[in-house]
């Protein structure tokens, strides 16, 4: 059973930051796309960054200019580094790989406070 294993969420204060990690041992990592996901309290799972085997990242409009998504090959692992935290930015996020199936993590809580 593949597994992505999160670490990295957290409290902190509105204006910090948080570097989440995502590892993936059980997958061919340079296969897969990847993304990190959050869901907030009584609201839809939204993507919040994703980048491809090539490299390629989009951001949700969100985010842009103040988080950051890069994947090392080499240690089959996903980051998502948050600056400037929002308090609106306070959810569950969840890293996902996409290739012929999609995988998800157990989520991670991240929880600014104002």
């Amino acid at each position: 059973q593949v597994q992505l294993v999160e670490s990295g969420g957290g409290l902190v204060q509105a204006g910090g930051s948080l570097r989440l990690s995502c590892a993936a041992p059980g997958i061919i990592f340079g296969s897969h796309a990847m993304g990190w996901y959050r869901q907030a309290p009584g609201k839809q799972r939204e993507l919040v960054a994703a980048i491809t085997v090539g490299g390629s990242i989009n951001y949700a409009d969100s985010v842009k200019g103040r988080f950051t998504i890069s994947r090392d090959n080499a240690k089959n692992t996903v980051y998502l580094q948050m600056n400037s935290l929002k308090s609106e930015d306070t959810a569950v996020y969840y890293c996902n790989a996409r290739g012929t199936y999609w995988y998800w993590g157990q989520g991670t809580q991240v929880t600014v406070s104002s």
